[in-house]
């Protein structure tokens, strides 16, 4: 154990925290319950669910973590045809463990198996209200082993940080993130430990913990507990040895528990690896300073800064700090240099990298502030346990007013910032004079205490709220539609045409939120996440699917050849009734079809509808050339593109001449066009209600689109609307000759396997005897697909147009396919390892016990 100095008892556990645990489990349930009640009064008077009727979906929480939880639902009922490997639904198959792993670890997500599904919402608020509350609680504990003093006061403290700017503004809508916050003291506490040589298996499950959690929060806790435990250890007065030894202890504790963790960060890996590549992010620079410095201020919303608010109270124990001249200099010195150095970390480019795994993120920059919100309390309470003087919480207050005058232009200020930092700044100053002029009456000391924790009640109540009213102005914000009753009776009507394996039920192109086959089941091309795979993105897309956010949101197909591809048997399509939706039933092939010869050799089409016709199987369509024939004249790019000079506002746009057969279905395909289209024939009648597209290169790209059925004659006229110039495809116009089609689908039915079966992660199909060619499984052809032919050995498929392909051969008339999650393998064996270590040190451990004793013995 490491010897402390008089003055600095950082490194060892006060006495009351080993001998005296009630009034500590008492104290931290009352952080826990002040943060939880507070965050819920919030909610109450700002009329969100569940205390009212304004959904809590927004943004991710509602496209991505509310559809899986109810996916996670499924999951536990068996209400799916997928499990935790595999997922059939999106994307029209996609492995699920990474998504499970990312989104779904947080332990109080298992609480949706306890509701009703149409109730998944209410969970998932749990999820980050419980998570709150813990890690309140944890706060609560780890503060006592940092300083020994009051649990009551330090509960207190502890609210700001389980309800700070960053859980606030960042982490509610994301419930995985919400383990993060636990993660934090869940860690100082393991680290602790380590200071004082005892309970390394404990800390190890601790370290595991965090990061089986998520990984992604848990890495930051990782790195600022670790400067926090550097920190304590250049502060303790013990000799060098035994202060590395600390150092060694953490080290090997942290490695291990990482270690037991490790599929978690395997599979996310080799995911990562094999995912569609996110839109390119950059740093757009520092705030401003006055900006950044506002934001220590409780009440606004800016996401153009850190969100490192803590409320008033911490925020003036820790601008008292300084002036403690009791506290040793050097100990001021370290900790304060501590915050300005992780504050300035935010802010430059290497160290935001390091903040979050090397990667610069997407969104918001600044997700690592949750550590400086930690360390904010840490210092606060160190200045709280001395119990500061009034001159010095004066000075305090002085800094305190220093920063509001020089922050004061800034557009982070709100109304409600004034309120709290004006009135909750000078009842938090008053209080704390009272407390220090009555720490020897115990009535007054209780009754300052029973006001303080009041005013943090309120204080931050009003501050949850202030932020969310600011927040829900945004239209960014707006809910989605995930749990109502055209949802409900969407999920009722894709399970009532839902014949899989045999065929598919697609939710789309309709979508209630970004993954609707997890909201309301079914299995179609919509996908959202981080980890939607390459092959999956590039599949759908070259076969004329659309996609958002650079391939990694893929869509539904909107026209038949795509959907009969996919085995699409019954869809969802926008509509103008009650329930918001259409339900369309059409003849479609099995999921897993046969063609002629072997498919699996790579060919690179011209067209999409060449492309869409060799994956079919049949030629459906014929492809006329463009003429322009008005407005301003397109010209020819270098791949054979249309070049479209783009007009302003009501000047005429480009116009093209085709013909189609008479009766045929003219469909449009531009991938990255941003304009309107519009389609008429020759007597100026428009084909249907024309096209609205907003593709943009790379980033989003169109699906293909039906323009309305041709007319007698077949000619037609193509207008173009775009207000910038730009590119499309030399034939972008394709006419689908239904009776074509509906042969062609006819064919692949009669010629189909006898018997179709899948499991959890796994399909095969049994075809008459003799059968030849090349078995296709509607279902991209990602990596980790096994398939075997006749019962032989497996090994990874062909592919036909990104799908699964099985050359049947001389081999037999049953295929089998299972999917594998790349990583798992690797992770299993570095966790048994680990465990291996656990289990031997806990050997030891015990044997040197019974050692001792047994010696102990034989000397008395």
């Amino acid at each position: 154990m490491l010897r402390p100095s008089p003055e600095v008892r950082t490194p060892t556990c006060p006495t009351a925290t080993r001998h005296s645990p009630r009034p500590q489990i008492l104290a931290a349930l009352l952080s826990a319950a002040v943060s939880m009640g507070a965050y819920c009064l919030a909610m109450v008077a700002h009329g969100t669910y569940p205390f009212g009727a304004r959904s809590r979906a927004v943004n991710d929480l509602g496209n991505q973590f509310v559809p899986f939880h109810a996916h996670l639902w499924d999951l536990i009922h068996g209400n799916t045809n997928g499990d935790l490997i595999f997922n059939w639904g999106s994307g029209f198959g996609s492995p699920f463990l990474v998504d499970f792993i990312t989104y779904l670890m947080n332990p109080f997500s298992w609480l949706v198996g306890i509701f009703p599904r149409d109730m998944v919402e209410l969970p998932v608020f749990f999820v980050t209200l419980f998570s709150v509350g813990l890690a309140a609680g944890l706060m609560t504990l780890f503060l006592g082993r940092l300083r020994s003093g009051s649990p009551w006061l330090r509960a207190l403290l502890a609210v700001g940080y389980a309800v700070s700017a960053w859980m606030i503004s960042d982490g509610f809508s994301d419930p995985m993130w919400m383990w993060g916050l636990v993660s934090f003291p869940l860690l100082g506490i393991a680290f602790d430990w380590c200071l004082q040589g005892r309970r390394w298996i404990l800390g190890s499950l601790f370290v595991f913990a965090a990061w089986a959690g998520n990984f992604y929060t848990a890495a930051m806790a990782t790195i600022g507990m670790v400067l926090v435990l550097v920190v304590r250890v250049l502060l303790d007065e013990s000799p060098a040895r035994m202060r590395w030894h600390a150092l060694l202890r953490a080290a090997a504790m942290t490695v291990t528990g990482i270690l037991l963790a490790a599929p978690v960060l395997t599979v996310s890996f080799k995911a990562r690896q094999f995912s569609q590549s996110p839109p390119a992010a950059t740093y757009r620079g520092a705030p401003h300073t006055r900006d950044y410095l506002a934001h220590l201020l409780p009440g606004g919303l800016n996401p153009a800064a850190p969100q490192i608010s803590v409320g008033l109270l911490p925020l003036l124990l820790v601008f008292t700090f300084p002036f403690m001249r009791r506290i040793r200099g050097k100990e001021r010195l370290i900790w304060c240099a501590l915050l300005v150095v992780v504050a300035l970390s935010y802010v430059w480019v290497p160290t935001i990298l390091l903040w979050h795994g090397l990667a610069m993120p997407n969104g918001s920059p600044y997700r690592a502030s949750i550590a400086l919100t930690a360390m904010l309390v840490m210092v606060a309470w160190l200045a709280l346990a001395r119990s500061p003087r009034p001159s010095e919480l004066l000075a305090g207050a002085a800094v305190t007013t220093v920063l509001v005058l020089v922050v004061s232009p800034s557009n982070y200020l709100t109304h409600g910032t004034w309120i709290l930092t004006i009135a909750g700044g000078a009842v938090a100053l008053g209080l704390l004079v009272l407390l220090y002029r009555g720490q020897a009456d115990r009535r007054i000391r209780l009754a300052v205490t029973g006001a303080l924790t009041m005013t943090v009640f309120f204080a931050t109540a009003y501050t949850v709220f202030s932020v969310t009213a600011i927040r829900d102005e945004n239209p960014w914000w707006r809910p989605k539609n995930t749990f109502s009753s055209r949802s409900l009776a969407a999920y009722d009507a894709v399970r009532a045409h839902d014949h899989w394996p045999t065929t598919r039920s697609d939710p789309g192109p309709h979508e209630f939120a970004d993954n609707d086959p997890l909201l309301i089941g079914g299995s179609g091309g919509s996908y959202y996440s981080s980890y939607v795979p390459a092959e999956t993105a590039a599949a759908l897309h070259a076969l004329g699917a659309g996609w958002y956010i650079q391939g990694r949101h893929t869509l539904s197909f909107n026209d038949p050849v795509g959907r009969a591809i996919m085995g699409v048997g019954s869809y969802l399509d926008r509509a103008q009734n009650k329930n918001g939706f259409t339900q369309h039933s059409t003849p479609a092939p099995p999921v897993v079809t046969l063609r002629p010869g072997d498919q699996t050799r790579r060919v690179e089409d011209t067209t999409v509808w060449a492309h869409q016709e060799r994956v079919l199987g049949a030629q459906v369509y014929t492809v006329p050339p463009l003429a322009p024939a008005g407005g301003p004249a397109p010209a020819i790019g270098r791949n054979g593109d249309w070049h479209v000079p783009g007009h302003a506002g009501s000047a005429k746009g480009t116009s093209f001449t085709t013909s189609c057969p008479s009766g045929s279905e003219a469909l449009w395909y531009a991938p990255w066009y941003h304009g309107q289209v519009y389609a008429v024939d020759s007597r100026g009648k428009a084909l249907g209600p024309g096209l609205e597209q907003a593709g943009l290169f790379n980033m989003t790209s169109n699906g293909m689109a039906p323009l309305g059925t041709v007319a007698a004659g077949g000619k037609l006229t193509v207008q173009i609307a775009a207000t910038q110039a730009q590119y499309i495809p030399k034939s972008p116009v394709g006419c689908l000759d239904r009776a074509k089609l509906d042969r062609a689908v006819g064919h692949l039915r009669e010629t189909g396997p006898s018997n179709i079966s899948a499991g959890g992660h796994s399909i095969a199909a049994t075809f008459p005897k003799g059968t030849t060619g090349t078995a296709v499984v509607s279902v991209p052809a990602v990596t980790g697909w096994q398939c075997s032919v006749g019962g032989k050995a497996a090994r990874a498929p062909g592919t036909l147009g990104g799908l699964i392909a099985v050359h049947l051969g001389g081999n037999g008339s049953r295929i089998a396919c299972s999917y594998r999650t790349p990583g798992l393998r690797s992770g299993l064996l570095m966790s048994a390892l680990a465990m291996a270590v656990l289990l031997a040190t806990a050997v030891v451990g015990v044997v040197r016990t019974r050692s001792t004793a047994s010696l102990a013995r034989r000397n008395r």
